[in-house]
């Protein structure tokens, strides 16, 4: 094999090696100019001077090799006007912590009496400003800073107060501050009659009134309007209305009123006395303050009542008719009755109802039955054999002993009817005006009776069956009975009968 194949590897590593040694030497280089400058730094930083710099109020620390306060102030890129303050002076000497004071003048534009002045001041009050500015403030003058009130009239010493807000508006930093000074205007108000001098900044003489803190409640009168501008020189004249409270319709409204009297403020109010109405007090009462009025309302109608008028009912004999039929002869017509009547109504309740007038506008028609008098004896088998009657009669029906009567039985006329009979069966009690006492009848169910009782109870078409106290059977319906002939005479007899047992008997 060839000797040169043989050390050709070996001499590549012994290159690769010298290689290495190259780029290390390569490093070392820059890292140690970095240490040293580095080292130099810090050499520098140790020799600086520590100084404490105050820029309008606000401090830092600055570590400079600045030698004078002129060559710090412009290393920190401060540019100073003529108008500036510097302490010490810029051609100071720099000495280890030592205080640099800078108070930079503040740009401000003043508005004031038609006229713009710009100035540079280093005065933070708006007072002290105007004052070297040659601006004098009047009593109630108002100042604006960028368009916010900042201060008031001047007191009775002379000192102004400035808000925190008006100091931060008037920082060196901050654009030019705007002082505008609105000066106050001099009027006079009259107030029911008192007059008032006053001065306000208010461009109306609503916002004027208000802050003079002269309150004006609904009802007043203002002249000039509220919405008038405030002119130099202007008297407005305050009326004032009165409080009053006033009743009516079931409500009560409290008001204030310019009238003079009690109906000029009802008028005021749009209430108005119609007709009846009237007030209390009375419309041509004076105005006084708190009065409480009442309004009384009266309403008077009219209108026609109209009221029935009941017709009689009749009876005309005839002999023609058996007893106990009718015919109807004439019907009957109710009448009618008319009559005018004011009502008067006070807040919705009726307080008084007179009737003007009362007619009879229409007759009432009597109503006429023609009843039968004419008497026929007719012949009734029975239990009891054939009888004859001249009447037959629809009743109710009861029944009773002596020992239900109502008497006790030690009274003195316990069991003894109203014909002074002993009560026993075949004895009936009926009402006199409608079957005589003493007419023997029969009542099926029953048999023959006579009547011999009454009752307090029995009235009208009600009859009472008497038994012994011991076979009592107990009654109480509907029977035809039959009246016995012969019959009575005619005066004696009832030809119209009550249709039913009177009210007290059912």
């Amino acid at each position: 094999m060839d000797a040169s194949c043989i050390e050709t590897p070996a001499r590549d590593a012994a290159y690769r090696l010298k290689g290495l040694r190259v780029s290390l030497q390569a490093i070392a280089i820059p890292a140690a100019i970095a240490l040293a400058v580095f080292a130099g730094w810090r050499a520098y930083a140790q020799t600086a001077t520590p100084v404490a710099l105050w820029v309008d109020g606000q401090s830092q620390t600055i570590l400079t090799h600045a030698t004078t306060v002129g060559a710090l102030l412009e290393q920190q890129g401060l540019a100073l006007t003529p108008a500036d303050v510097v302490w010490p002076s810029p051609d100071a000497s720099l000495a280890p912590d030592s205080r640099i004071i800078v108070e930079r003048a503040r740009f401000v534009m003043i508005r004031a009496d038609d006229r713009t002045i710009s100035l540079q001041t280093r005065a933070a009050a708006p007072e002290d400003i105007l004052k070297e500015a040659g601006i004098a403030l009047g009593p109630e003058d108002l100042v604006l800073v960028n368009g916010q009130p900042q201060s008031t009239a001047a007191s009775a010493s002379g000192e102004r107060a400035l808000s925190s807000r008006g100091r931060e508006g008037l920082s060196a930093n901050a654009r030019p501050t705007v002082l505008e000074i609105l000066r106050a205007i001099p009027f006079t108000v009259s107030d029911g009659g008192v007059a008032l001098e006053i001065l306000a900044t208010a461009p109306t003489v609503g916002e004027a009134l208000l802050r003079a803190e002269l309150h004006v409640y609904e009802g007043d009168s203002v002249f000039p309007d509220l919405g008038s501008p405030l002119l130099p020189g202007m008297t407005v004249y305050v009326i004032r209305a009165v409080p009053v409270e006033i009743e009516l319709d079931s409500r009560v409204v409290r008001t204030r009123t310019q009238g003079a009297t009690v109906g000029e403020a009802l008028a005021r109010e749009g209430v108005a006395l119609m007709g009846m109405d009237y007030s209390d007090p009375a419309p041509d009462t004076p105005i006084s303050d708190g009065l409480k009025i009442q309004v009384v309302r009266l309403r008077q109608s009219f209108s026609i009542e109209q009221q029935p008028i009941g017709y009689s009912m009749l009876w005309k004999p005839d002999d023609s008719l058996e007893i106990d039929q009718r015919r109807l002869l004439t019907s009957g017509e109710e009448g009618l009755r008319k009559r005018r009547v004011r009502t008067v109504v006070r807040d919705g309740v009726v307080v008084q109802s007179d009737i003007l007038d009362d007619w009879v506008a229409r007759e009432p028609k009597d109503q006429i039955f023609a009843y039968g008098t004419k008497v026929v004896v007719r012949e009734l088998e029975t239990p009891n054999g054939t009888i004859q009657y001249w009447r037959k009669i629809r009743v109710l029906a009861t029944s009773y002993t002596a020992a239900t009567s109502g008497k006790e039985r030690d009274h003195p006329e316990f069991g003894i009817t109203f014909a002074g009979w002993t009560a026993r069966k075949g004895i009936v009690a009926v009402d006199p005006t409608v079957i005589l006492l003493r007419t023997r009848m029969y009542v099926p169910g029953y048999g023959l009776a006579d009547v011999g009782d009454t009752g307090g109870a029995i009235k009208g078409r009600r009859i009472d069956l008497c038994y012994d106290e011991d076979n009592l059977i107990l009654w109480k319906k509907w029977v035809d009975i039959y009246l016995l002939a012969p019959a009575p005479a005619p005066d004696r007899i009832r030809y119209v009968l009550p249709d039913w047992p009177l009210e007290s008997s059912r």
